[in-house]
């Protein structure tokens, strides 16, 4: 199916059609593949079709081939240079500190973890009970 694409090519392909999850991509007359939304561009991509078009060249890199499905999978991104002016983001949720504020009545004011004032939530909670 194939024949000489192999896995890290890079080609010249035309949009033959778009799709919300990807666009596709003849390479051949024979041989189309699929650029997933995720590497279209660096950088988070909404809408395909804020950049890309049905019948756009585009310099493609081949990422993937699997011969038993008929499926090639390509990348855009993987052939152009990540912006150097824009940071890296994480993909690590930020840990947060869960903090409880100290009623007046203990005479303190401020914060504390929640893991100091369960007790005595618990406590108040039991003692609430029994006054019902």
């Amino acid at each position: 199916m194939t024949g000489n694409i192999e896995i890290g090519s890079i080609l010249t392909g035309k949009v033959t059609g778009i799709q919300p999850y990807g666009a596709f991509v003849a390479l051949d007359d024979h041989n189309q593949g699929l650029v997933h939304i995720s590497e279209i561009t660096h950088g988070y991509v909404k809408d395909i079709h804020d950049h890309l078009k049905v019948g756009d060249e585009v310099k493609v890199k081949v990422l993937s081939i699997d011969e038993e499905a008929g499926k090639i999978g390509l990348s855009i991104k993987a052939t152009e240079e990540p912006p150097v002016n824009q940071p890296v983001r994480s993909r690590k949720p930020r840990r947060r500190q869960a903090a409880a504020i100290i009623s007046e009545g203990d005479g303190q004011q401020g914060f504390n973890t929640l893991k100091e004032k369960l007790q005595e939530w618990i406590d108040q909670s039991q003692r609430e009970e029994i006054k019902k």
